[in-house]
C-alpha cells in the first residue's frame, strides 16, 4: 500500500510539472494557475459569485478577492447587477474573457491530445475513469466528505472475459504465493472453460465478485462431473487486493446456499497445503478435511488436500 500512495504522490507531482503549474503563468497566458481556472470555470458554467469560486478553486475569500480584482482591471470579467440580494454579484466572462478562454482550451486539448497519442483507445479510457476518480477522491477529502467504500457486487453465469479473467485471478496470487506456473494457469483456464459451456444444465454455476467492472473474486460449482448428489467446488479465489472486505466469505455462502437448495448432500474440494487463510474460510462453512497426499497435478510438487462438507441435516 505504501508504495502505491509513493507511486501516486509522485505521478501528481510529475501531472503538476509537465502541466506547467510550477511556472507563473499557465497555458500560454499571462495569468497564474488560479487566474487560468477562474476563467475556465466561469467560462464552462456561465455565472459564479465570488462565494462559488472560493468553494470551486479551494482557495480563501482574499485570495479569490485579490484575484477577481486583478481579472477585472483586466478586463477578463466583468460583475453582473444583482436582481435578489445585493451582496451576490454575479460573475461573467467579457468577450475578452471568451477568447481567452479559447486560447486556454485550445493550449490544454493540444498538450492532452499530445499525450493521450501514446495510449490505445482502450487503455485511454481506462486513464480517464482512474483521473476522474482520482480528482473526485481528492476533492472530497478537501471538503471532508467520508469515504464510501465502492461496493463490491456477487454476480452469477458466464460473462465476456470471465474464463481469462479467473486464470489471471489465480496466476496473480499463486504464482508468487507457491510458484505456480503455465500448467496450473492451463488447467485453471480449462476448467473455467469447460464448467461454463455446462452453465444451462441443473447444478453448474459459477459466482463472480465484480467492482465496478473488475473480476475481483469467483467460486464455481460443478454438479455433474463427481455424480448424483455430490458438488464439486473449483476456481475459488479472491482478489489479493479485496482481503478484509468480506468477499470469500459472501461468495462461499451464496455456494452453499445453493447446493442445499440444489439437493446436494455433499460439496468436495481440492486444494493444497499451506493456503491458511482460505483452509480456514472452509472450515468455518463445514468442511473437514479428509485426506492429503503429496501430487504434482498443478505442475510442482505439493501435498494435495481433499476436503468435503456434509449437508446439514
Amino acid at each position: 500500500m505504501n508504495d502505491l500512495i509513493d507511486d501516486i504522490r509522485a505521478a501528481s507531482r510529475q501531472m503538476a510539472r509537465e502541466w506547467g503549474f510550477l511556472r507563473p503563468t499557465l497555458a500560454g497566458t499571462t495569468y497564474s494557475p488560479s487566474a487560468v481556472h477562474a476563467i475556465v470555470e466561469l467560462g464552462r458554467r456561465g455565472t459564479l459569485t465570488a462565494a462559488d469560486l472560493v468553494e470551486v478553486l479551494g482557495l480563501d475569500k482574499s485570495s479569490v478577492s485579490r484575484l477577481l480584482t486583478k481579472l477585472t482591471e483586466a478586463g477578463e470579467i466583468t460583475v453582473l447587477d444583482s436582481a435578489g440580494d445585493a451582496r451576490i454579484k454575479p460573475l461573467v466572462l467579457t468577450e475578452k474573457g471568451r477568447r481567452t478562454l479559447a486560447a486556454v482550451d485550445a493550449f490544454a486539448r493540444r498538450q492532452v491530445t499530445a499525450a493521450a497519442s501514446h495510449f490505445a483507445p482502450a487503455r485511454l479510457e481506462t486513464v480517464c475513469g482512474s483521473l476522474v476518480a482520482y480528482a473526485q477522491a481528492l476533492r472530497a477529502n478537501r471538503l471532508g466528505v467520508a469515504p464510501v467504500p465502492e461496493e463490491i457486487r456477487i454476480e452469477t453465469g458466464y460473462a465476456p472475459g470471465v474464463i481469462g479473467g479467473v486464470a489471471a485471478l489465480h496466476m496473480a496470487y499463486y504464482a508468487p504465493a507457491v510458484g505456480f506456473g503455465q500448467v496450473f494457469e492451463s488447467r485453471v483456464a480449462a476448467a473455467v472453460a469447460d464448467l461454463t459451456s455446462r452453465l444451462d444444465r441443473p447444478g453448474n454455476q459459477i459466482w463472480r465478485a465484480m467492482l465496478g467492472d473488475t473480476l475481483v473474486g469467483s467460486v464455481a460449482i460443478d454438479g455433474e462431473s463427481m455424480g448424483p448428489g455430490i458438488a464439486h467446488l473449483r476456481t475459488f479465489i479472491v482478489d489479493g487486493r479485496m482481503q478484509g472486505r468480506g468477499v470469500g466469505r459472501r461468495m462461499l455462502d451464496d455456494v452453499l446456499r445453493y447446493c442445499d437448495e440444489q439437493g446436494f448432500r455433499e460439496i468436495h474440494l481440492w486444494t493444497v497445503k499451506g493456503l491458511d487463510a482460505a483452509r480456514h474460510l472452509y472450515e468455518r462453512a463445514g468442511f473437514h478435511l479428509v485426506s492429503e497426499a503429496p501430487g504434482e497435478q498443478w505442475g510442482k510438487p505439493m501435498v494435495e488436500q481433499y476436503l468435503v462438507r456434509q449437508r446439514p441435516q
